[in-house]
């Protein structure tokens, strides 16, 4: 994720606030010229004037616009304007999931900024050596990554074993051996706290064979559990970093998918009792505050199905006549409806992705229905 200068707040409270709202959900500027990317940009302003957006909004997005997002081709933009102010502004790297959005309403769009949020995944890369080590503290967003690095430099001194004979050769040899072991203790230390303070999904430790047994040995336990040992010195000069990217998207793919079976266990857990399914039990879930966990197949934004959003808790409603519905904002689209309701209400939102080859036609297949695990189970 990018920070272009407008401090992200927390989504809740920014759903909380009444509108209308803008929302712009765009690529990125990339390496058009600057003609074509002017004109890409009044298209935009243009038309979100015609959509009745008020002037103080439009000019917001056209100077964040201006702005750019400083991120490689592909990336995507999204923004959220109230009162003339970019509210949220954030730019993730990869081509933009879904078509892209300009509306002006009572609400803003957020299913969007959800889809490309879950892509974004903190990790932390150990490139060590016998030398020392390089930290990396990075986000994984599709492919690409930000990263911020600390060197870790340790001692240097007879880390070369000399080819001397008999007595001398053993002295040496273990005064080698115990420098290499100091200075893996000096980067399991600072891998420990980073754990701890950065909270990293996963550590990938890659370099010298000898150096990551060292520092596997005095990790502490919770950083041992993180680890993804990847069989590369990738610290080397010269050294190709392929095994290392295969390494965090596999990793990055399998936290993902990991977490929806997870969600998808426990709403199965005691026959059911502990999930809703479908629109009119998720809904009655949501109006309880029971949901842990929202599931979403990312079809249903595509979907002309809607529910009623509510100014107030519970949030959401089934229809416009439903009693709850006297705080109404009118129908919503369904998928949005039910992202609302669930960051509302304090529930993790998790989008299941149909990640198609390029070209190659969806299979027609109606996208499932919503699934949600819940707080505590029917009767408990």
């Amino acid at each position: 994720m990018s920070d272009t200068g407008v401090k992200t707040a927390d989504l809740a409270d920014l759903l909380a606030e009444p509108g209308p709202w803008t929302t712009v959900v765009v690529d990125g500027r990339g390496g058009r010229p600057q003609a074509e990317e002017l004109a890409r940009r009044r298209a935009v302003t243009d038309t979100l004037g015609d959509l009745g957006a008020p002037g103080d909004d439009v000019r917001a997005v056209a100077e964040a616009l201006d702005e750019g997002d400083g991120l490689p081709s592909p990336s995507t933009r999204v923004l959220l304007v109230r009162g003339g102010r970019a509210v949220l502004d954030e730019s993730f790297v990869g081509a933009r999931r879904g078509g892209e959005v300009l509306e002006h309403g009572p609400l803003p769009r957020i299913l969007p900024l959800l889809r490309h949020r879950a892509g974004v995944v903190p990790y932390l890369v150990v490139e060590t050596a016998r030398e020392g080590a390089r930290l990396s503290l990075c986000q994984a967003q599709r492919g690409a990554r930000d990263t911020e690095t600390t060197e870790i430099e340790g001692r240097t001194d007879s880390l070369n074993k000399v080819q001397a004979g008999g007595w001398s050769h053993r002295r040496y040899q273990n005064h080698s051996e115990d420098i290499w072991e100091h200075n893996q203790a000096e980067v399991a230390e600072a891998v420990d706290r980073l754990v701890r303070e950065r909270r990293p999904r996963f550590v990938v430790v890659a370099g010298d064979v000898r150096a990551r047994q060292l520092l596997l040995e005095r990790l502490a336990l919770a950083s041992r559990g993180l680890v993804l040992e990847v069989d590369a010195h990738t610290k080397a000069e010269g050294s190709d970093d392929g095994a290392l990217d295969d390494a965090v998207s596999r990793a990055v793919q399998a936290g993902i998918d990991a977490e929806i079976a997870e969600a998808r266990d426990r709403a199965a857990a005691g026959h059911g009792a502990s999930g809703a399914r479908g629109f009119g039990d998720v809904v009655a879930a949501l109006q309880q505050a029971r949901v842990d966990t929202l599931l979403l197949d990312a079809r249903l934004a595509d979907s002309d199905e809607t529910l009623v959003a509510l100014d107030t808790q519970p949030w959401i409603a089934r229809q416009r006549g439903d009693e709850l519905a006297a705080g109404s904002l009118g129908p919503v689209q369904a998928a949005e409806a039910l992202a609302r309701a669930a960051v509302l209400s304090g529930a993790r939102v998790l989008v299941i992705e149909d990640d198609l080859p390029d070209g190659e036609p969806r299979d027609g297949r109606p996208p499932a229905e919503p699934l949600a695990s819940l707080r505590w189970a029917d009767g408990g």
